[in-house]
């Protein structure tokens, strides 16, 4: 069976594939539709994020049998075409979800304790001790939409803390020792931190509107590490002007590419203020806001991880 690599991952990867008897070639620059001219050639495809998988690339790939993400979504993968060919469809959540909960954690906890802002500030020569007076976790409630590996992940990680954590999702009885499963009413309610561990889908894109968040009868503090198109970032920033929203910790956008590997276009090396939206200039000036380059789910550890989940799923599957 051949397998054609299209992004670079931990050599593991390639290594374990060898060992199995797989033909393995790698692909790192061709066009999308270079690709396409020879994906029938192939009957197993590795890929990130580098570009979509729909129904002209896949109507081409005559002899696929397999498609393996290296991450948590298939967003880029037209996943029922896919089915309905009888390809079959491989992520790996299970070897990032470590991540993604210690970086939901850490941002939330910075955020508490202003971080961000007491650094740049000792940085310019300034000592503001009350100006930074923090607030803790202890006595919160968190709520998760979204209950999965990464919801899940991030609830075991709040276990040391005394805090309440709810979960609203649209599969039932999922809840556990970690966390009581509610009606997306009382999350609302009762959540003085909302943390995102959603898939994109049609149901979560632009689902942090302002409908949604007038929906919380007290200010909340809000971690998103799943999705950028989740969150409409001028009901964000129109939220935390008003106060409604305490806080963001985003290692996502709304104007992220479909690769996630670039936010905007440059010239010579140089960001236009041109391409900076007015919603975004707020996120980057604002003291109570944490951006990270979505790399919640980016470590050391969960680059071998989600290599060796990939790894372990092609060899039940197809050895």
């Amino acid at each position: 069976m051949r397998i054609l690599h299209l992004d670079s991952n931990h050599p593991l990867l390639l290594n374990q594939l060898n060992d199995l008897g797989f033909t393995n070639e790698e692909d790192f620059i061709s066009s999308k539709s270079e690709v396409e001219a020879k994906i029938h050639q192939y009957e197993g495809i590795i890929i990130r994020s580098r570009f979509s998988i729909d129904k002209t690339f896949l109507d081409k790939a005559t002899n696929l049998k397999f498609i393996g993400r290296v991450g948590a979504g298939l967003e880029n993968i037209d996943c029922d075409y896919a089915k309905q060919k009888d390809v079959y469809l491989i992520a790996a959540p299970e070897g990032n979800r470590n991540a993604v909960g210690e970086h939901s954690l850490g941002m939330l906890l910075s955020l508490f304790n202003k971080l961000n802002k007491a650094d740049n500030q000792v940085r310019s020569g300034k000592w503001l001790r009350e100006e930074n007076r923090g607030i803790e976790l202890d006595g919160k409630t968190v709520g998760l939409i979204g209950y999965g590996n990464m919801g899940k992940s991030f609830a075991k990680k709040l276990r040391g803390f005394d805090v309440e954590v709810l979960c609203y999702d649209l599969k039932p009885n999922v809840g556990d020792e970690n966390c009581t499963q509610v009606s997306l009413e009382e999350l609302q309610n009762r959540a003085n931190v909302l943390s995102l561990h959603t898939p994109q889908t049609p149901l979560t894109i632009n689902m942090v509107n302002e409908d949604f968040i007038n929906g919380f009868p007290k200010p909340f503090w809000l971690i998103n590490t799943a999705r950028g198109k989740s969150v409409v970032t001028a009901d964000l920033v129109s939220a935390l002007k008003s106060g409604k929203i305490l806080g963001a910790g985003l290692d996502v956008l709304e104007y992220e590419k479909a690769s996630f590997e670039n936010l905007f276009k440059f010239k010579d090396g140089v960001l236009s203020v041109a391409e900076v939206p007015e919603a975004f200039q707020y996120l980057i000036n604002s003291e109570n806001v944490i951006l990270s380059p979505h790399v919640a789910g980016w470590t050391v550890e969960s680059k071998e991880k989600l290599a060796q989940t990939i790894v372990d799923k092609i060899k039940a599957k197809f050895c």
